[in-house]
């Protein structure tokens, strides 16, 4: 049955509705409407001279090659750098490949930018940000390079056999997952036209013209009795459940993820990344995330983990942070790092 019946409260949510979307498009060669691309564009040529005075001073001068160290980005679509013009991915046979993105990421993400700030080149500054990862999601690739299988809430899977690879080389290593803990299980939607429309950029900034692309969308899409179900419940009743469940599972992931980080790599240093609330309207978020970022940063202070806050990363409509806010992460861990 189609959603038409849904579409009235639904675009009254839409940013929120956006932020439970699986963070892929469903093909990478998307093209926008021409506004669109402009505003896209012009965001994303605007931050160079912004970006070289952000990052500390001390930090700017480049190592010699052969003394690199190797720094590693774990996370969801928030490391990856959804949003950004020039995120890259292939379609797999399930899901999504996002090995292009290990090295070949925005030079606007933060794992860029940290990057940069420690004179690291790509193959010494790796982002393993995997749009749709939970926090058990996470543990399993850190444990086994691998996804059992998908996951149905978030969309996501995903299987690397080089993933533990790289953290085995890494020297530095930073944590952002459970965002997508508490959106995921709120919704099972996976839908591609939104999803592609995100991914694009389109959405970052929203208003009234971008809120048609949004209903046409949404008008296409083909909801099940449980999606729909779903969906009430999101909007409706049911968050401070779904929230208190998140933060349950993320609680007992991540101290799980630190410990076979360090089992397969003792010396590394590990940052954990604090959490960000870009709907801050929804009480039950807000409580959701007010409470991640105590947990992570007592277990930082438990386990011997750099713990950094990122309470004013600049987000965009479709939740992910903007230009300016992946500037303001990478500024934290690199002052974090000194």
């Amino acid at each position: 049955m189609k959603n038409k019946k849904f579409a009235s409260f639904l675009a009254a949510a839409a940013a929120l509705v956006l932020l439970a979307m699986p963070a892929f498009a469903a093909d990478e060669q998307t093209e926008l409407p021409a506004a669109e691309a402009a505003e896209v564009q012009q965001e994303q040529t605007a931050a160079p001279a912004e970006q070289e005075t952000a990052l500390p001073a001390d930090a700017q001068t480049a190592g010699e090659p052969e003394q690199q160290l190797t720094y590693v980005a774990l996370g969801d679509s928030i490391t990856s750098g959804v949003g950004l013009a020039d995120m890259k991915y292939n379609i797999a046979q399930i899901g999504y490949d996002l090995r292009p993105n290990f090295e070949g990421y925005s030079s606007q993400c933060y794992t860029a930018l940290v990057g940069k700030g420690l004179g690291l080149d790509r193959q010494h500054a790796i982002n393993l940000g995997l749009p749709g990862l939970m926090s058990p999601d996470m543990l399993d690739m850190v444990q086994n390079s691998a996804m059992p299988k998908m996951n149905q809430a978030s969309g996501a899977y995903y299987v690397y056999p080089e993933y533990q690879e790289y953290l085995r080389k890494a020297d530095i290593i930073s944590i952002q997952i459970g965002s997508n803990d508490a959106l995921g299980e709120a919704t099972n939607w996976k839908s591609e036209q939104l999803a592609g429309l995100m991914v694009s950029g389109a959405l970052r900034d929203f208003n009234f013209q971008k809120l048609g692309l949004f209903l046409e969308a949404l008008n296409r899409m083909t909801l099940t009795f449980d999606e729909s179900r779903a969906t009430n419940r999101l909007l409706f009743r049911g968050m401070d459940e779904i929230c208190d469940q998140a933060y349950t599972n993320v609680t007992a992931s991540l101290p799980q993820i630190v410990a076979s980080i360090r089992a397969l790599n003792p010396d590394a240093k590990i940052v954990l990344l604090g959490y960000t609330n870009p709907v801050p309207l929804l009480p039950a978020w807000n409580r959701y995330f007010s409470k991640l970022n105590r947990f992570a940063k007592d277990l930082a202070t438990q386990e011997g983990l750099i713990y950094v806050d990122i309470p004013r990363a600049q987000t965009a409509a479709d939740g992910h942070p903007t230009v300016k806010g992946h500037q303001y992460i990478a500024n934290q861990i690199l002052n974090a790092l000194k």
